[in-house]
């Protein structure tokens, strides 16, 4: 076959915090012998690395890791840029590995790669910070009851608890006059390459052990100092996130540190469900427990072994 015909695969794996995904993704990324790239929106951030559980150095175990520590806070950086930086770093990476590793758990970020990003309409950036400090002053009711007037059919499957996805549908309805989902009907893009799409969970009662046990070492790591030293920028999208947000309202005096803890804790475990329930909702994947090696194996290599006789 051709060097110009020889396919060339994308596996992506997918899962909700604390799951497992590093671990998993270096050992693929061994087997394979190529690169991983993150799909962590807040990893991207070089001065968020404990509350992001950011893989050290050691835990890389020399895979080469790209889009972690790639952006600093003060760079405003989205998924459409990403789709855009990712698809060019995959045609020099695709020169030399027949598969690249693609994970995270930020979904939005993922499905700009695999299928490409809605085109949307300019928007007015006054008009976001208006309804940014609508939210802040009034929280997210009255934000989702005039996006359900606006937009009902999007308003029934947007993460409700999301203020980001709520402004950011609004901010487009009420700039173009036109319901947000409108413009998020185009099919997924080709791609120059396949797409394997692996799915890791566990049993609910051991991600919840795991992941209490993931926001205890964080906390004896330093994320308290971390929070501290990023307070001045908790304005910033990346900051209105789980294991930041928490801080910063204890630092404002709105609750004491054992409440600080356990919010940690709980809005953690509620993230991990929004994030199964979003890759559940949004994409086909192929769902193993982390420790199911040979059958995730076994399943990527027939993925592979069926592309490449059609």
């Amino acid at each position: 076959m051709p060097a110009a015909q020889v396919p060339r695969f994308l596996i992506v794996v997918v899962g909700p915090t604390a799951v497992g995904k590093t671990d998993l993704c270096v050992r693929l990324a061994q087997h394979f012998g190529t690169d991983i790239i993150s799909a962590d929106s807040r990893q991207f951030y070089q001065e968020m690395s404990i509350g992001t559980a950011k893989p050290t150095a050691e835990e890389q175990q020399g895979v080469r890791h790209h889009f972690v520590d790639s952006h600093p806070i003060t760079e405003t950086y989205n998924a459409g840029a990403y789709e855009q930086d990712v698809l060019t770093l995959l045609e020099q990476l695709f020169l030399q590995h027949e598969a690249v590793i693609l994970t995270g758990g930020s979904g939005l970020y993922v499905r700009a790669v695999t299928d490409g990003m809605d085109e949307m309409p300019e928007t007015d950036p006054a008009l976001r910070d208006s309804l940014t400090s609508r939210y802040q002053q009034e929280g997210l009711q009255p934000l989702l009851a005039q996006l359900r007037e606006l937009d009902p059919a999007y308003y029934e499957r947007i993460d409700k608890a999301n203020p980001q996805r709520v402004i950011r549908a609004l901010e487009v309805c009420l700039s173009s006059g036109q319901a947000y989902s409108d413009f998020r009907k185009a099919g997924a893009r080709e791609r120059p390459f396949h797409i394997i799409k692996i799915g890791l969970n566990r049993d609910r009662q051991e991600l919840y052990e795991r992941i209490d046990h993931r926001m205890d070492l964080m906390l004896e790591q330093g994320l308290l100092e971390e929070a501290k030293a990023l307070y001045p920028y908790r304005d910033h999208n990346a900051l209105q996130t789980v294991g930041y947000k928490e801080i910063f309202d204890f630092l404002e005096g709105h609750y004491d540190w054992a409440e600080a803890v356990r919010l940690l804790k709980r809005n953690s475990r509620r993230y991990a469900k929004r994030q199964l329930t979003w890759f559940h909702k949004h994409a086909d994947y192929t769902w193993f427990h982390p420790e199911q090696w040979n059958e995730m194996l076994r399943f990527i290599k027939e993925q592979m072994q069926q592309t490449e006789q059609s």
